[in-house]
């Protein structure tokens, strides 16, 4: 049970990530628990177009970038190789065992969810329908930022309206200017004049999940 807890959001259903598995040949990347530097963490990042941007234009940042489809996987690597940047970690693996096995409570500045795949037929699977959203928002710091994209309105209207009735987060929703190149699929769709739209969401101060001090050498259930 959660013994009193008072949660900051109205999700009842609760993660279990005791019952996921390591990822296939899973090693922390190295220093990771050592960092100093702020963490940012990109889900589904594709052939690595945003990644490698991104660590080239923030230094001073660690970018981990995780991509589960092995053909973009390779392409991002290659690309990475090329480039050399010492500020990023690129994973391939499932994102969510990945994340409960890898990511300690309260240690990322940033999460970026950039055009996920919209889930239409399955929307239980949409990022912020689903219980693990509360497990993610335990791993972000107080004060960071879940910055959410995509070309679906109605996976936006859906997005902005769980994170104020579900989630309980400040958040902004706005268009993606016409000019951006964060990924592959924005160049797409900004090119056939499509619109875009961004949510970015901060998990405010005092914000408590069920997780926020669970491990995963911690394999108690979690139960409402």
């Amino acid at each position: 049970m959660t013994d009193n807890l008072e949660l900051s959001h109205q999700q009842k259903r609760a993660f279990q990530p005791q019952r996921l598995s390591a990822p296939r040949n899973f090693t922390l990347p190295e220093g990771l628990d050592k960092s100093e530097v702020p963490l940012v963490l990109e889900i589904g990042a594709g052939k690595g177009k945003h990644a490698l941007s991104f660590v080239q234009q923030n230094p001073d940042k660690h970018l981990i970038a995780i991509e589960r489809t092995r053909n973009k996987f390779d392409a991002f690597t290659k690309l990475a190789a090329q480039q050399k940047s010492s500020n990023l970690d690129a994973i391939h693996a499932d994102a969510i065992a990945w994340i409960v096995h890898a990511i300690a409570p309260n240690s990322i500045d940033s999460i970026f969810i950039l055009y996920p795949n919209p889930e239409q037929h399955n929307p239980n699977q949409q990022w912020l329908n689903m219980p693990f959203f509360e497990f993610l928002l335990s791993r972000l710091k107080v004060g960071g930022e879940v910055i959410l994209a995509t070309n679906i309105e109605a996976y936006m209207d859906n997005a902005e309206q769980q994170a104020h009735e579900a989630w309980c987060l400040p958040n902004i929703r706005r268009k993606v200017k016409s000019d951006s190149q964060r990924t592959h699929f924005e160049v797409k769709y900004l090119a056939r004049q499509e619109t875009c739209w961004q949510l970015t969401m901060r998990k405010p101060k005092g914000y408590q999940t069920r997780f926020d001090s669970w491990t995963i050498d911690n394999l108690k259930p979690i139960e409402i």
